[in-house]
């Protein structure tokens, strides 16, 4: 198959990891991948020198006529079977290059996210029309767009997968390095959270309500005026750590100084950050929302709270802190789960198979 995905973002997120992950394992699998997306991007970066072919476009906005005649001079330069767009401006690029230049292409979308538009009828229409089929990457992903109005039978799931490959670390040494950067000792407990600005004070204000005292590391966060205010009024001095960007290799041993990860974000399609924790060995808790669900089995490989449950995010906090027993479930039962029922494989296989039941 000849694969063109789409993307205008591909900057510092777990759906960059995703999809780079999608566009390098179709092409291992034999498969003509190639990806637009913007030359200054983290995605380019990572793709770059690979077997994916990299397709500079600009995705200025979602009526980019620039961009609409660059999507449709890469299908018709490299015969095109299958689009897959990946964000909201090229969802719409994508589908007017294929109506405007009569492409006769299949469309596909793939939603990483839980939708943030409220839904409006018109654009439900035009994605349900100008696509083949919606993929979301969780059912809660999938739950939320019939919701806003997409037919549930245009939307099929494939999970969102992580490979075990990239867990094989080779510097153990930076790890002790960091250990002696952030002055943790043997007894510290490490509270890590790994994403961009979302709902951390949520964990902030959790802590607040324990009473042995915590490190906490922020990791893709820079301290703001509303942590500030939450961290100043701190009865136990607890230490929060702002580490702000840093590159996906550099996070990955971050995992190792963890005792626990929580994720208080409600915008998860399905986390890369929380398939990383698990697969790391690192116990966890997230938000009750979305594809969260999916990934979690509350009691079972980690624990769910509600948004804005304060006091339960810290009593389920408190008990990873103190329960062995449920520390060890978590992280045999997470471990398993992350590489095993949500790998990387088992998402490119779905995906080949999917697409090729278009090419026929």
């Amino acid at each position: 198959m000849n694969i063109l995905i789409l993307t205008y973002q591909g900057g510092i997120a777990g759906s960059t990891n995703s999809i780079a992950y999608l566009a390098q394992g179709l092409a291992d699998r034999g498969h003509n991948v190639y990806t637009g997306c913007r030359r200054e991007s983290l995605l380019y970066k990572i793709l770059k020198g690979g077997k994916v072919v990299l397709i500079p476009m600009t995705f200025k906005s979602k009526f980019d006529w620039d961009n609409i005649k660059q999507i449709r001079d890469a299908v018709k330069k490299y015969d095109i079977h299958i689009i897959n767009a990946q964000s909201s401006k090229d969802r719409y690029t994508s589908i007017l290059a294929n109506w405007i230049y009569r492409l006769n292409v299949n469309v596909f979308h793939t939603r990483r996210q839980t939708p943030k538009s409220s839904g409006i009828f018109l654009q439900n229409w035009f994605y349900t029309l100008g696509t083949k089929k919606i993929i979301a990457v969780s059912e809660g992903v999938k739950r939320q767009l019939a919701d806003l109005g997409i037919p549930e039978k245009h939307i099929t799931v494939i999970y969102n997968g992580t490979p075990r490959g990239k867990y094989k670390l080779q510097n153990p040494e930076y790890v002790e390095e960091l250990r002696r950067k952030y002055r943790i000792q043997p007894d510290d407990k490490v509270i890590g959270c790994v994403s961009r600005s979302k709902q951390q004070e949520q964990l902030l204000k959790a802590v607040n309500l324990i009473d042995s005292k915590l490190k906490v590391i922020l990791i893709g966060a820079e301290e703001k005026d509303i942590y500030r205010k939450i961290t100043a009024k701190y009865k136990t001095a607890h230490e929060v750590i702002y580490t702000g960007f840093l590159s996906p290799e550099e996070t990955l041993y971050h995992y190792k100084l963890f005792y626990i990860k929580v994720l208080p974000s409600i915008t998860e399609g399905l986390s890369q950050a929380l398939l990383e924790a698990m697969a790391m060995s690192v116990p966890v808790i997230a938000t009750r929302a979305a594809g969260n669900i999916d990934l979690i089995k509350n009691g079972v490989n980690g624990y769910l709270f509600d948004e804005n449950d304060i006091e339960d995010l810290a009593v389920k906090i408190k008990i990873l802190l103190e329960n062995d027993d449920v520390r060890k479930k978590f992280i045999e039962n997470g471990k398993k789960n992350a590489l095993e029922d949500f790998s990387i494989e088992n998402t490119i296989e779905e995906y080949e198979r999917f697409f090729q039941d278009y090419c026929r």
